[in-house]
């Protein structure tokens, strides 16, 4: 890929605007080179590439830890969000609420947030050919995109989002709830989708202590707004699983000011142009869309799949074996929390991942980001294998610790039960999960997105749906368990083709940087 010549007349992009830019050996970042919120822009160290090669270890370290602390915190919210919707009363019907409403707001933010995620391959790659400023009308651009996006398109699901239950066929009380959550989730949206264009470009500068702070901060502020606004603390209303959903929304709020202000002070406006690359671009939009589209498509589609899974696929198998389709959905939803637990760290250093490929890849040194990517290959399967021993072993009092005390005794054993039967089917999946996790954020630093966005589209229907819907017909008694054996099939399958994609090499002759430096 390559980037075209014209620019915005006067912006950091335009030859006249980029004479701020210094020569640069494009270098990954010292650890300690990044102290705060964006320091190191006025003595920035220099490292030779020997000096690189010789830390791989405290390199990868320095970059991923605050995305594997940011993604976690993520998970930690939402686990604790989950935790405390089942604390209302003893129906177990508020944690399927809460996942069916929220999975739904993420469905319709999901061709957004993939097509978004470029930003950080683009900003990265600018990073290491020695052109920083580069980055910032990539940022300007997604946020754009982002706000186009919600008024056309979030917003109108908003207003739909009653229909689209009611189709469901779920029982009143279950699509009342959900349906509120969602829609409160999706018109705070254009915050968490504008938050998350800041933050690939602050993991594209290498600068991720900036969406760490912003997130573990939202994370402590949402905590407490759902403490107020679920339970009526503090002279509040007690909203229920609609306060889980105001908190959220108020949570996010601070994970965008913060990158915000960031992103718009005088240090960055002075060094990386970020205040005069506010124009919209055609040019900068085309360059998103065009290795932008896989990963959208990618995301969105993934995301479908798996929001069928877990509010049309679960409730007919369990109804098809006698089984009650609010448990199992609960059961589910349990079941993902672990899950996040598991594989959102990883997630943090697959986005680790894709800035060093592209920071190395803009540097000409696709050897380097070879070694990189094995290196945090290995770090993603020792972490995730860990979790599944752990899911299979104590599998059901990790689901117990969500069912409430009041429970009666048969809905616990049934919840507990399926629970149970999901947390080893990802036991099963997680090497494999690692392994696409890994891989696929690899590919995307070094602009290989065609590929992996449609081996994922391809498997996803094939096994998620495909697979799910075959096992209900032909083995019911499967119940609830079956679409979950879909599920594990997937991720074995993809984890296999990200492998024999990323061995296959194609990606190394790939570049997004016109005229990369030689090493």
């Amino acid at each position: 890929m390559r980037e075209e010549n014209d620019a915005i007349p006067g912006s950091p992009l335009s030859p006249e605007g980029a004479g701020g830019d210094r020569p640069s050996r494009g270098s990954l970042s010292e650890p300690g080179s990044e102290v705060g919120l964006g320091a190191g822009a006025d003595a920035p160290y220099e490292p030779t590439l020997e000096q690189i090669e010789a830390h791989p270890l405290r390199e990868i370290v320095t970059i991923a830890a605050p995305t594997i602390v940011t993604m976690t915190s993520y998970t930690v919210m939402q686990f604790i969000d989950g935790y405390m919707v089942t604390k209302i009363d003893e129906d177990p019907v508020y944690l399927a609420a809460q996942g069916n409403g929220g999975i739904v707001a993420w469905l319709t933010m999901s061709l957004l947030l993939g097509l978004t995620t470029v930003v950080n391959s683009y900003v990265s790659q600018n990073l290491g050919a020695g052109k920083p400023r580069e980055g910032a009308a990539y940022a300007w651009n997604a946020v754009w995109l982002s706000v186009a996006g919600w008024l056309l398109i979030m917003l109108p699901v908003l207003a739909a989002t009653p229909a689209i239950f009611d189709s469901l066929g779920h029982d009143d009380r279950l699509r009342q709830l959900e349906t509120g959550y969602a829609q409160i989730v999706l018109a705070g949206g254009v915050l968490t989708l504008c938050g998350r264009s800041l933050g690939h470009y602050f993991y594209g500068m290498h600068k991720p202590t900036v969406v760490m702070v912003a997130v573990l901060t939202g994370n402590i502020v949402n905590v407490i707004a759902n403490w107020v606004l679920i339970f009526g603390n503090l002279g509040a209303p007690a909203l229920g699983v609609s306060g889980a959903a105001w908190g959220t929304v108020i949570g996010t709020a601070f994970e965008l000011v913060i990158p915000l202000v960031i992103f718009l002070s005088s240090r960055f406006a002075r060094e990386f142009g970020t205040r005069a690359a506010w124009r919209v671009s055609k040019r900068h939009i085309a360059d998103i869309f065009r290795i932008g589209w896989p990963g959208a498509l990618m995301f969105a589609n993934e995301m479908a799949c798996w929001t069928y899974l877990m509010v049309a696929l679960i409730p007919k198998a369990a109804d098809a074996a006698g089984q009650s389709p609010v448990l199992a959905n609960t059961a589910g939803w349990i079941g993902l929390r672990y899950m996040h637990l598991s594989f959102m760290p990883t997630v943090g250093l697959s986005i680790a991942i894709t800035a060093i490929v592209g920071k190395c890849m803009g540097m000409n040194r696709p050897e380097l980001a070879a070694s990189r990517t094995w290196l945090a290959f290995r770090l993603g399967l020792a972490y995730m294998g860990l979790c599944g021993v752990g899911f299979f072993i104590f599998r059901e009092p990790l689901v117990d610790l969500f069912v409430s005390n009041d429970t009666s005794q048969a809905d616990r054993e049934q919840i507990i039960l399926l629970g149970s039967q999901v947390l080893i089917a990802a036991a099963i999946f997680q090497l494999f999960d690692a392994i696409a996790i890994i891989l696929s954020g690899a590919l995307r630093g070094a602009g290989d997105t065609v590929w992996p966005g449609v081996a994922t589209l391809v498997l996803s229907w094939t096994c998620i749906v495909g697979v799910g819907h075959l096992l209900v017909a032909t083995a019911p008694t499967l119940g609830a368990a079956s679409p979950w054996i879909g599920a594990a099939a997937f991720l074995i399958t993809l984890g296999i083709a990200m492998l024999a994609r990323f061995m296959g090499g194609k990606w190394r002759s790939m570049r997004l940087v016109k005229n990369p430096p030689v090493r």
